[in-house]
């Protein structure tokens, strides 16, 4: 307690910033083992950029999905709340007597929103068109990025490669290229069903039952088998070891994304009457063509939720490469170039410094991501005080009520009155947000831990008590 009123009296007085770490966060560190020189920390006042604590502040250390507050500000600050991507069905081909004689384009824009449902709502307008038949090919257009496909050949990033975070964007992501599956056991066995529908594809159990809590079921999860028929059919076999007596969803992208379009395609279009007899394939159409329907996602007001409350990485990679595809920069650029060129340009007009910045995809799902703590608190400062303020800050978890801080801090003072994303990844724990101060201030914070031992269980207490201790400042 005498620590923290003696820096009180610091801070009221405008003495300079302290470098040491509160007492209770370094005794913390020490007893797991890890070193102050693993850890950046940067906590300013919001009102007057008046430094309280800035400790390795100018480390240049992985941020996991801190950098998420990086991509969603700087997307609102240059698209605005009211952005949204879209998609389009467009055809150049001739319409007569309910027939398209030619090609239907599904071209992406960047629409985080185009699930199933979606889709299936753009091929019912189609039919109200009085289409019912389609006799060239669907044709799938991901062209608002280049390259439209940077999925291929990229090695997994972590052993989960068929679960959603680590689905790779493109501009055209049809339900995020996932099957939802329902897992439901007794005593005996466990039955899987497929909640997506999707043409000549099945799902079926090789799991073994175990003794294990049902909340605890992933641990036995292994990645699913694809097998192919001889006549098409795709059977998914799940494997690993289930809990008796459980239920559970999950969604999963197990087959190759033009299969996967396809076989979604054809299952909507034909329980809505229709008949095609064409393929499904990519491709990169030029002419406009008549735009036969759309589907808007929503404003970026509302998806910057997404991806800061619940940290969603496809979400954040697409508004990353969105930034890239509508910069003035070098169109023959990749559109990831182009988007970090948007963010650095971003940085120097708000006079930030980038020194220590490396920018791979925008989520802070990567190994070569890196920002200073220091810069994180830039970046929060700039975006506290700005128009679309109130946007971006309602964007954040709040602790101890939602999103990744919902079971952290549920205890006075900082319950309810910090907002903050957090990250995490392996060797990697971070927050950065705001925090507002028992005598009415409200404080920056951004602190980050690099080391083997920050695991989550490890890492969380630490930033924890860092909170609280700044939830205590006047």
């Amino acid at each position: 307690m005498f620590a923290r009123a003696a820096l009180f009296l610091l801070v009221l007085a405008g003495a300079p910033a302290h470098a040491q770490l509160p007492p209770a966060v370094a005794a913390r560190l020490a007893a797991a083992g890890i070193p102050d020189d693993a850890v950046g920390v940067m906590v300013q006042r919001l009102e007057d950029g008046a430094v309280v604590l800035a400790h390795g502040a100018e480390r240049s250390l992985a941020p996991g999905s801190t950098m998420k507050v990086i991509t969603s500000w700087i997307a609102l600050d240059r698209l605005g709340p009211a952005y949204r991507g879209r998609a389009e069905l467009r055809t150049s081909a001739r319409i007569a007597d309910g027939v398209v004689h030619g090609d239907v384009v599904l071209r992406g824009m960047g629409d985080v929103d185009l699930d199933w449902r979606a889709f299936e709502r753009m091929l019912q307008v189609l039919r109200h068109r009085g289409v019912r038949e389609i006799r060239g090919d669907l044709v799938l257009d991901r062209s608002f990025f280049r390259p439209a496909r940077t999925d291929i050949g990229v090695p997994p990033f972590d052993e989960g490669p068929e679960f959603r975070y680590n689905v790779i964007p493109d501009a055209l992501l049809v339900n995020t290229n996932l099957l939802q599956l329902d897992l439901v056991s007794d005593g005996k066995r466990m039955q899987p069903a497929i909640a997506t529908p999707i043409d000549r594809v099945s799902v079926e159990s090789a799991m073994t039952l175990v003794d294990r809590a049902c909340e605890d079921w992933e641990d036995g999860w292994k990645i699913p088998a694809v097998v192919a028929s001889k006549t098409g059919e795709l059977r998914i076999v799940l494997l690993g070891d289930f809990p008796r007596n459980c239920t559970a969803s999950t969604s999963i992208n197990v087959i190759d994304r033009v299969t996967y379009s396809e076989r979604l395609f054809r299952a909507l279009w034909k329980r809505l009457g229709g008949m095609h007899r064409g393929r499904v394939r990519d491709g990169e159409v030029l002419e406009e063509g008549v735009l036969l329907a759309e589907h808007w996602s929503r404003p970026l007001g509302d998806v910057v939720r997404d991806v800061n409350k619940r940290s969603d990485n496809p979400i954040t990679r697409t508004l990353f490469l969105t930034l890239g595809a509508l910069s003035m920069t070098d169109p023959a650029l990749p559109t990831a170039q182009r988007a970090e060129s948007e963010i650095r340009s971003w940085f120097e007009r708000n006079a930030i410094p980038q020194e220590g910045l490396v920018i791979e995809n925008g989520s802070g799902l990567s190994r070569t991501e890196r920002i200073r703590p220091s810069q994180l608190a830039a970046v929060l400062r700039a975006s506290g005080r700005a128009q679309w303020s109130p946007e971006f800050v309602a964007s954040l978890p709040i602790a101890g009520v939602d999103g990744s801080m919902r079971k952290r801090l549920s205890y006075p003072p900082a319950l309810g009155r910090a907002r903050v994303k957090t990250g995490t990844l392996r060797d990697t724990s971070g927050v950065a947000g705001y925090v507002a101060g028992s005598g009415g201030s409200t404080y920056i914070v951004a602190a980050i831990v690099n080391h083997p031992m920050a695991t989550r269980a490890v890492a969380r207490p630490i930033l924890d008590e860092l909170l609280d201790w700044v939830a205590h400042l006047p």
